[in-house]
């Protein structure tokens, strides 16, 4: 059966069917090669080759030889190739096209893994204990960053105060980042660096929490962040490699060819393109430059072309902040939060033309989106492009999380895509509809509303905010429950996605978010080899959280190996 994600994209609309010269099981005589010239270098069998192509959904078999997917098909490719041929048994496992993250962050988790880890702390105090202890590790002429810490989990969840921070570490600055990224908790040394007091405004778009005496508490939310960003001394281009060759390899060890990276500076750009152009950079990286809606100068250059698997063709720009640290802008006030409706990081007036500056010069545009009033404003300055200039020029709302119901069909109209992490929804169900009531809620995390509305579809997984592996996301997206299967049945179950359409979300839709539908996305002969080969048959339970991947493949080549010594299988 041919998934709805599938059948009712654009990639359908707009006609971008795969030939139909692929050899497949159910055809009678030997399986066809794309190039006689090319040696057959690998052949997968005798498993499940899901294929993302609407016309031939399944296989069994593949071979791969010049970087190009050489043929499709049945048993017959068993003995396909020569001499020189590795033949790999799948027993049964499953192979798809090169998994795609549309929306992490490879470098910020890069310096997430330089920084202290604070996931799953219970309380405040425990956090100050954990950066205190890795204190004793780091040099003392250094700022102490951390991030992860999440008061949603505490017992009273209230964000946490300078106080606590300063009991265990005073004498030195220390920044501690929200587990979304949208707020820092700082001790007193940190706030004295940034020159921050009571007399200290809150910037447009952000704010400094304080007490009842007018003194920062140590939390600051959005653009607030930086206040404090601005004193921490910059990587080098060493430590920027370093953060990228440590991300990308755990990022391929999760199966994934391609990362979509969302929101970069030129000098993080700068040291891509020198591992690209050596041929040291595993997986494909498509990236956004970090946008700057008030400055747009540098938008004045238009994108430059690809270097090697690295290309930066696109800008991200935020609309609001996050729900979790209720800086996401809403139409109307928080439901635990009366007097707050949110934060504009940038105001709508300002976003739309941004936005009309990047679109004139050829970037694609991203923007960050999620209180139903964000997505509104960006739908707002969308509708203006498709007037002013009227063109397929893929515009996305990332994160997309909360929609009113009257934005979805101006949505449609806007032709916007709908770049969601299914994560998220699991990581915030316990709290989100605190924030925002049952009927709000309807329109949250809605996955299901944009594939039925035909909203092209694209999934990632907001890494480092949420773990590197897509699988989880896919597991996230068919199942709606946590690890331990809560709730039953799934949260609001109507909004479950297919396996079918989850993994499209993953491959052709990530991949048509990109432009990149004809070359990536789907497993044709022709196209470039990107794979992910797992060690059994994907299933829409919970086997999908102990699944691992077995090889990661870009471009024909072995990225990574789980186990040299076992085949896919296992075996």
């Amino acid at each position: 059966m041919v998934s709805k994600l599938v059948t009712s994209s654009s990639i359908l609309r707009l006609g971008l069917l795969i030939s139909a010269s692929v050899a497949w099981g159910a055809c009678s005589g030997p399986a066809k090669t794309g190039s006689s010239k090319e040696p057959v270098e690998l052949v997968f069998y005798g498993g499940e080759v899901r294929t993302m192509d609407p016309t031939h959904p399944r296989a069994t078999a593949i071979a791969i030889g010049g970087g190009k997917v050489l043929a499709i098909g049945g048993d017959e490719l068993k003995s396909y190739g020569g001499r020189g041929t590795e033949r790999i048994d799948l027993h049964g496992a499953t192979v798809t096209p090169g998994l795609i993250d549309a929306h992490c962050h490879l470098y910020g988790l890069g310096v997430d893994l330089d920084s202290v880890s604070l996931r799953g702390m219970a309380s405040a105090e425990d956090t100050a204990k954990a950066v205190a202890a890795a204190a004793k590790t780091r040099p003392a002429s250094e700022w102490l960053i951390g991030r992860g810490w999440d008061q949603n989990r505490w017992p009273e969840q209230q964000f946490p105060t300078k106080a606590v921070l300063d009991a265990q570490l005073g004498d030195r600055p220390v920044l501690l980042r929200r587990i979304d990224g949208h707020a820092i908790w700082v001790n007193s040394r940190a706030l004295a660096a940034a020159g921050i007091t009571a007399a200290t405004a809150d910037p447009p778009g952000g704010k400094i929490l304080r007490d009842a005496a007018g003194e920062p508490t140590g939390v600051l939310i959005d653009n607030a962040v930086d206040l404090v960003d601005a004193k921490v001394p910059a990587a080098t281009a060493e430590v920027r490699e370093r953060r990228i060759r440590t991300a990308a390899k755990l990022a391929i060890e999760a199966g994934l060819t391609g990362v979509h990276e969302m929101g970069i500076e030129d000098a993080t750009a700068d040291v891509y393109r020198k591992l690209a152009g050596a041929h040291e950079l595993p997986l494909r990286v498509y990236a956004f430059l970090q946008g700057d809606p008030v400055h747009t100068a540098r938008l004045g250059t238009p994108p430059g072309p690809p270097t090697g698997r690295f290309t930066m063709r696109g800008v991200k720009f935020f609309a609001d902040g996050a729900l979790g640290s209720r800086g996401a802008r809403l139409y109307q006030r928080y439901d635990d939060d009366g007097e707050n409706q949110g934060l504009w990081v940038t105001q709508p007036d300002v976003l739309a033309d941004a936005v009309d500056v990047a679109v004139a010069n050829g970037w694609q545009v991203a923007v960050h989106a999620i209180g139903d009033a964000a997505v509104g404003a960006v739908i707002d300055a969308y509708l203006l492009q498709e007037r002013k200039h009227p063109a397929d020029r893929r515009l996305r709302i990332e994160h997309t999380q909360v929609i009113a119901p009257q934005d979805i069909a101006r949505m449609v109209e806007a032709h916007a895509i709908a770049s969601m992490q299914p994560t998220h929804a699991t990581s915030d169900m316990p709290w989100a509809e605190q924030r925002i009531g049952k009927e709000r809620i309807v329109g949250a995390y809605a996955w299901r509303t944009m594939l039925d509305k035909k909203i092209p579809l694209a999934a990632g997984s907001d890494f480092p905010v949420e773990d590197v592996s897509p699988l989880l996301g896919i597991y996230a997206a068919v199942t709606r429950q946590d690890a331990k299967g809560s709730p039953a049945g799934g949260w609001h179950p109507e909004q479950k996605l297919t396996l079918e359409e989850a993994l499209a979300a993953f491959t052709s839709g990530a991949a048509y978010a990109e432009g990149a539908e004809s070359e990536r996305g789907m497993l044709a002969v022709g196209r470039p080899a990107d794979l992910t080969v797992f060690d059994g048959k994907l299933e829409p339970d919970a086997s999908l959280l102990t699944r691992k991947v077995a090889y990661t493949i870009v471009d024909g080549e072995i990225v990574m190996r789980r186990d040299a010594g076992k085949d896919a299988g296992g075996h």
